[in-house]
Order: structure tokens, then sequence, then C-alpha cells
């Protein structure tokens, strides 16, 4: 049976033009991610098991992982153009493997809410968990039905449906990307204004936003902006088919997609909540909570 990887390509004489990406992938920028997507899933896992974090291993360390598969196999075709196998493994990791970071982002979205004030959020910490994550899992569901159906086509017709399947996932994924940073933007203001959604909270139920919780919300604010890219990218991609202009293109990839998924899996390296996310002293929180009691700002 033909499969997608043989639908442009003759094995006997592969060139760049006709091989299953319509170039060759670059020998030394699949080695320089395989280097970083390396570097961060080892820290990941090293940092997910010093602060005890275990969530962090099936979301940050498992997008790495797969990252790193689907690196290989770039890496693989680079070396080896007219194989089939890599070019099939490359296709549905590098799709699904940021899914899982993005859950990471729920969770640590639901434990800042818990630590300022649960009555300045739309959702209940709760809540965040029992809506994302399974919209999450519904995406990397239709991503991988996608891949598969792409993969195993005996034609080119077969192959883009694959494609639009995987475009469907794609899209789902950035509409929950789009409903969750609105709800996390909402909850922010509300904090900053003191305008809690429920009117019954005291004031009380106000937590201390200590530096470090500043620097968690500012580097998920850049990570689900870079996903948010990686996103848009992929959607334009895949619009286009596999035959596309935009999905011939190796710089497009390397950089709205590769590059915008190692910059949001550093930056939790960096920014750990497993640092970030514990009590600050006792010293500092008293300073803060004596300059919330200050009058807030006007209510409009």
């Amino acid at each position: 049976m033909t499969t997608i990887s043989t639908l442009t390509l003759r094995e006997d004489a592969p060139t760049d033009d006709n091989s299953q990406y319509g170039y060759k992938p670059s020998e030394a920028i699949a080695i320089l991610f395989i280097t970083l997507y390396g570097i961060s899933t080892i820290l990941h896992i090293g940092q997910a098991t010093y602060y005890r974090m275990w969530w962090l291993l099936p979301t940050a360390a498992l997008c790495g992982i797969g990252e790193l598969l689907g690196w290989s196999g770039r890496l693989w075709s680079a070396i080896s153009l007219a194989a089939q196998t890599p070019f099939l493994m490359q296709i549905s990791t590098t799709i699904i493997a940021p899914t899982p970071l993005l859950a990471a982002s729920f969770v640590i979205v639901a434990r800042v809410i818990q630590r300022l004030g649960t009555s300045y959020s739309r959702l209940t910490p709760k809540w965040y968990t029992i809506l994302f994550l399974p919209c999450d899992i519904i995406a990397l569901v239709i991503q991988g039905v996608g891949g598969g159906m792409a993969s195993s086509a005996n034609d080119l017709a077969g192959a883009n449906v694959g494609a639009h399947v995987m475009l469907g996932g794609i899209a789902f994924q950035f509409a929950v990307i789009i409903l969750f940073s609105a709800l996390t933007v909402d909850f922010v203001h509300r904090y900053l204004r003191d305008r809690p959604v429920r009117v019954e909270a005291t004031a009380a139920a106000r937590g201390a936003l200590t530096p470090r919780l500043k620097i968690m919300l500012a580097a998920l604010a850049f990570s689900t902006t870079t996903l948010f890219i990686r996103s848009v990218y992929r959607i334009i991609e895949l619009s286009g088919g596999w035959d596309g202009r935009i999905i011939h293109t190796e710089v497009y990839f390397n950089v709205l997609d590769g590059g915008m998924v190692v910059l949001a899996l550093f930056t939790l390296n960096f920014a750990h909540p497993g640092l970030l996310l514990h009590q600050a002293p006792a010293k500092e929180l008293v300073e803060l909570q004596s300059r919330d009691s200050s009058p807030p700002l006007e209510k409009s």
C-alpha cells in the first residue's frame, strides 16, 4: 500500500524538491533542537522530582520527550531523505507534543488563583481542572487521530483529510488557549482592582501578590503567548494541506513551531513553579498584606 511518504517521492532518486517535506531538513538545526529539548526535558524531570511536583512529568516533561522524538525523526530524514519511517514519526509527534505543556499552565493558574483569592476568579481552581484538562485531552486525541489518518493514507486526498482532522484538533486547542487566557487576564484585572466576582467575599480572602507570584504570572503570559503563536502557525500550515507552500518552507517550521515550543519549555525551567509557588517568607507576606490593606483603586 502506498503511504503519504511515497506520494511525492521516488526513493531511487530523492531530491530536496520532491522529498516528503518539500525540502531536505537541516541536520544542524535538528541537532540544535534535539540538544535544547534534551536539556530542558532532563531539567524538568530533575526539577519535578526535587520539588515533588509529579504532575510536571506527564505535562512539561512529556512535551519535551515528544519533541525529542519528532526532531530525532527530522535528523534521521536529514541523513536519509528517502526513508519513510522518520517522516511519519515526526508528523504526529511535533503536532501533539506541545499539548501536555498547555495542561501544565492550567494547573499553575489554578494554584495561583488559590493563593491570591478564588473570589476574583470566574472559575474556581477545581473548575479549571474540570473544564480545561478534558479539553486538552480531546485536542490531543483529535490531533493523534488525524496524524494516524495522514500517515496511513494511500493517496494525497486521504492524507489531506488527515491534515484537516489535525487542523480541527489544533483549532480546538487554539480556542481553548483563547478562553483560558481571557479568564486568566480577567482574574488578574479583578485582583489588581480589588473587584471580586462574588460580592460576599471578604478582605481576608485576598492573598498577597508576592514577587515570586508576579514572576510566575509573567512567565505564564510569555509561555502562553509562544504556544498561541505556534497554534496560529500550525492552523495556517495545515489549512494548506500537504502540498501547501507554508508546510514546504523549513524556516517557518523551525522558528514558529520548534522555536516557540523551546521558549515555552525553558520558560518553565527558569520560572519553575516549584520555586515560585512556595510560600514567601513571613516578613515579606506581612509587608505585602500591609501594602494591600491601603484603599484600593477607585472602581469604575
